[in-house]
């Protein structure tokens, strides 16, 4: 039982750490998951639509404590730091985890749960799979914690925990100042989009077909019309497009194909009330720049037509601008505004309002 229970201990504080790290990465994504569960209770719990949608705006804080949460809490495992503490908290927090997960999938509400970020994905059942062994495992702990002989003192120890408070917080700042320290995100820096759009395989499918009571399974649709279909499965998931909603259009129609011709700069701007302006003022001074450069400016937005009016003639942007949807534009960019440079759709060069490159930055990777 003594190494059982160690076994436990190390996997439990590793799986956290790795989780928490992963997140930490980049606490925004984990911001709009906590979002898209918010918006679900609110419209499954109307006597509750108040306080979670007041939760909303206090998101991104809340994504920076639960990733901050999960590596100090591995960390205090792995040393053994005021392991009651540290026990009684990590069975909470994983009995909530565990609620959200089998709440996804159950009622197939939120399709990812964003439990190792946008990393590593898990269907709903997965994830609450994983939930159920970690809780196992925790229990498992729990009961032994006597027997782990428990050390709660040492400054050591206090300086180490103190050490990965700061760290972890200083990493979550730099990912949401900036980008994720590492993109894992499918509009990263050395992607193909228009090879990222198509299946890396001819999809295959399985035809479920049921005939006098009987099941039958057929590659290819059966011409026989006695057999009566039930279903059609999917053989290689992983085949799939990568991305199937980057989308760009504006009132003459859709723009989509046209971003991926030549060099493309693609200025994003998402809710125009949070842009951040200096920012503007930069991308303003950038486009000037580029003139004769052969380089396409273009504004992408998921701003409606007469918002975006009137802001860019506040700000004097006079360049041509397209819509997307709302969602594919957090992907494409963590920051509002962010700069994405494209040649013949690949995407050569990505870069957060708050560290934007100058024209020789820009000309010298279109012309690499």
């Amino acid at each position: 039982m003594y190494f059982l229970t160690q076994i436990a201990r190390y996997f439990v504080g590793v799986l956290f750490i790795f989780s928490g790290l992963i997140k930490l990465n980049d606490p925004v994504g984990t911001q709009i998951k906590l979002e898209e569960y918010f918006e679900v209770f609110a419209t499954d719990v109307p006597a509750l639509a108040g306080l979670f949608h007041g939760l909303i705006p206090l998101a991104l804080y809340l994504s920076v404590i639960l990733c901050v949460l999960e590596v100090v809490l591995g960390i205090a495992l792995l040393i053994k730091y005021k392991l009651q503490t540290t026990l009684w908290v990590l069975l909470l927090l994983t009995l909530f985890f565990t609620f959200l997960t089998f709440y996804s999938a159950y009622f197939n509400r939120v399709t990812d749960c964003g439990c190792f970020g946008d990393a590593i994905k898990l269907t709903p059942w997965q994830s609450f799979s994983k939930d159920i062994v970690l809780l196992v495992l925790i229990l498992l702990l729990f009961s032994q914690r006597k027997a782990l002989a428990e050390e709660t003192t040492g400054r050591t120890k206090t300086a180490w925990m103190g050490i990965s408070l700061v760290a972890c917080i200083a990493i979550a700042g730099y990912a949401i100042t900036y980008m994720p320290i590492i993109d894992f995100l499918p509009y990263k820096k050395g992607a193909s989009l228009p090879a990222l759009m198509q299946p890396s395989e001819q999809l295959k499918y399985a035809y479920k077909m049921e005939k006098q009571g009987e099941q039958f399974e057929f590659e290819q649709y059966p011409t026989d019309t006695t057999y009566v279909f039930k279903e059609m499965v999917l053989l290689n998931p992983e085949a799939q497009p990568k991305v199937t909603d980057y989308a760009v259009w504006n009132n003459e129609g859709d723009y989509t194909k046209q971003t991926f011709e030549g060099n493309k700069l693609l200025i994003l701007i998402q809710n125009v009330e949070k842009t951040n302006v200096n920012a503007i003022a930069e991308i303003n001074s950038l486009v000037k720049s580029l003139k004769g450069a052969n380089i396409e400016p273009i504004i992408l937005t998921s701003a409606d037509e007469a918002t975006f009016e009137a802001f860019r003639h506040e700000l004097q942007l006079g360049v041509p601008y397209y819509f997307t949807d709302a969602t594919v534009m957090k992907s494409m960019s963590r920051t509002n505004p962010g700069l994405i440079l494209m040649k013949n759709g690949n995407i050569k060069g990505k870069w957060p309002a708050a560290s934007l490159p100058d024209a020789e930055k820009i000309k010298e990777l279109v012309a690499g």
